[in-house]
This record gives C-alpha cells, structure tokens and sequence, in this order.
C-alpha cells in the first residue's frame, strides 16, 4: 500500500508537523507494510519528522506573471471563462505524483474552512480521474463554511475522517455519507523533554500562547490578552511560560509573544520559550506546566493529550468540537470576540482554577479513550473499498 500525504505547508507551523508526525505513525502501526510519502511546500523543514520514506516538494504558487502558462490562462479565462488550466497548473506537483500512489491522503484537514477553493476541487477531480482512493484526514468544517460547490466536492471523497463530532454531524446533515468519526492524531504524538530553562518553576508554569492569526481576526485581543496576563502576575504566585507554535515568517507566535515578554520580563516572573523548537519538544515543556492558555489549536492538544487544564483562545469548529468530545461541553472555550473581552478571560480563568482538580480528572479518563479514536483513523483508511 502507497500513501502519499499531501497539502503540508511545512513544519515551522508545529501544528502541522504533529499531524504529519503522528499521521506516519498511526498508519505504519497499522500497517507496517505500508509506505507514506509527504509532498511538502517547505521539504527541508520537514526532514526532522521520522519514518517518511520520502519528501517531495510541492511546489504549489500562482502562475509567474508573463510566463508561457501565465498567457495560456489568461487566453482561457477571456475567451472560454476556464480557470482549470491555471489550476492544473498550480497542482501540477500533486497530479503528475498521484498515479504512483494507491491512497491519496489530503492532511489539509482546515482548507475547507477559508472560503471557496476552485483549485483543490479541479485538482481532486484530476486524482479520481487517475482512478485513486481520495481521503481527507482530521478534517474540521463548519455549517458556514459550507457552499454547494464544496458540498459537492466533499462527496468525491471516497472517506472523511473527521476529526471531532460537530464536523461529523455538519457533514453528515449535508448528505456527505462517507464520513467517519476519529479525532485528531496528534493527541498521540511523543514529547521529548529537554532541560528546563531559567526560572522555571515546577508546578507554578502557566504556558501562554497567543497568535498573529488572532490578532489579526481581532485586534483588541492583544490588549485583553495582556491584561489577563497582568492579572495572573499580580493576583496568584504562578510564572509564565509564553509558548510558541507556529514560527512562519508573516505568521509568527514567536514575534507576537515578545511585546508580551518585554512588558513583563522586570517582573522575573515570565520566560519566552525559543523559537527553534519542533513539535515533541514544545510538547514536552507543555506537558510540563500546571495550566495552558493557548490560540493555536495543536498547542491546545499537545496540553489536553497531556493531562494540562487549559483555556482556548478565539474558538474555531475545530476547538470547539475537540472540548466537546472531552468534556462533553465546550468548557473553557472563548469565541474570537470574547476574547477581546478583559473581565471574561480572568472571569474564565478563576474557573480553570478553581475546577483544576475536576478538569484533571476527566482529562485523565477521556484522553486514553481519545488517543484510540485517533488510532481508529488509520484503521478507517485502510479498510475504504
């Protein structure tokens, strides 16, 4: 069996280098036969991730301006209103790879979650017509995202593994049959531990995440994330630990968590997490801290699959569905526009507090049964007809 997984952007986005490392995992346990490929934006990035047998470079970008297939496009749009040529063109990468694989494995699990994507829906009809097994891996979907062009779209899948119940019952409600319920593979995903930095404590960490993405989506958002942060400082003993997750030039956690760190370094009570790290070695000084307060979805993850209580900033279906299917609620979860909100993020964080015992324990009794639902991907996959 031939896998090729493909839609990564690279690995300075931690998130996406869990998925692809415990993705590989999760399917060689299955199988150990199998051989998974990774078609990747960035390669090299993703050369400290184990067990691919090989990286390809997905060379995905807009047609270069002047270029011989830049006027051939152009020549179509005007006179046919055909944008396909672009398209295949764009993807040029994936189909002329995907005849040499049985499964075509799309980790993009959140592509469908940012407005209408022509391109991915020619180049999935470019894969089925080369006669290949389409999956989409971890997907999250929400109600509004949902178009009929990719309703349409999502039905040439010959199976969704979604990765939390809210996008399960969404799909599902939409006429999209071939869906499964798993969750997201991450939650399996090893920590490394490495030395402690300077001034850190143990059991007084509080790990902080906070993201461009959020910022950008709500700008008054910095100013009550400082505030709570100021709160934490002034009312409890416990340090920060701010956390990033995603090191993108334009994206990047690391530069947004430095106005934090120098706001408040004098109080030597707060420590900036390097920006080198990989995925298993934030997770192993996450799995470390008393609490999390995170924006970047994995981080949360790398928290909850450890045991950590932990607060979600700025709410996607994704963290919604996942604290559902832990806590049976979406407990300790903010929208994006309460979390500009200053009373509502230190009134939420009194409750991961104050429930901190309680909040353990169902962590300790639904993470095992989690971690099994994201083996049950990999069993998904390979038993498609």
């Amino acid at each position: 069996m031939k896998i090729l997984m493909f839609f990564h952007g690279g690995s300075t986005n931690r998130g996406c280098e869990a998925i692809v490392r415990a993705g590989v995992n999760l399917l060689k346990n299955e199988n150990k036969n199998a051989v998974v490929d990774l078609a990747s934006m960035d390669p090299t990035t993703d050369l400290i991730i184990p067990n691919i047998d090989k990286i390809y470079l997905d060379d995905f970008k807009p047609l270069k301006k002047f270029s011989f297939d830049w006027f051939i496009s152009s020549l179509r749009v005007k006179f046919l209103k055909d944008e396909n040529y672009a398209y295949k063109k764009m993807h040029k990468d994936i189909i002329a790879l995907a005849p040499k694989y049985d499964i075509l494995l799309s980790i993009g699990g959140d592509n469908y979650c940012y407005g209408e994507i022509p391109s991915i829906y020619v180049l999935n009809k470019e894969i089925k017509k080369a006669g290949k097994k389409m999956v989409l891996w971890g997907a999250s979907i929400g109600e509004e995202d949902l178009t009929p062009a990719k309703i349409e779209d999502l039905k040439s899948y010959d199976l969704i593994l979604a990765r939390e119940t809210l996008t399960e019952r969404i799909l599902k409600d939409n006429g999209i049959e071939k869906v499964k319920l798993c969750a997201d593979g991450a939650f399996t995903m090893e920590k490394e531990e490495l030395t402690l930095p300077e001034g850190w404590e143990e059991n007084k960490m509080i790990g902080f995440n906070y993201s461009p993405l959020v910022l950008k989506k709500n700008p008054e958002s910095k100013k009550a994330a400082f505030a709570l942060i100021k709160h934490i400082l002034d009312s409890t003993n416990f340090k920060i630990a701010l956390t990033p997750h995603v090191i993108q030039p334009g994206n990047d956690d690391h530069e947004a968590l430095m106005e934090f760190y120098n706001a408040f370094k004098d109080t030597n009570r707060i420590i900036l997490l390097p920006n080198n790290l990989n995925a298993i070695q934030y997770k192993g000084y996450i799995a470390r801290m008393r609490f999390f307060i995170g924006a970047r979805t994995h981080a949360t993850i790398a928290a909850y699959s450890s045991l950590v209580p932990t607060m979600v900033l700025g709410y996607s279906v994704k963290s919604k569905g996942i604290a559902n299917d832990i806590f049976g609620e979406q407990k300790l979860v903010l929208s994006l526009e309460e979390i500009s909100n200053s009373e509502k993020l230190i009134q939420k964080f009194k409750e991961m507090i104050a429930e901190e015992e309680t909040l353990k324990q169902i962590l300790q009794n639904r993470i095992p049964e989690i971690k099994e639902m994201s083996k049950k991907a990999a069993k998904e996959l390979f038993e498609i007809e």
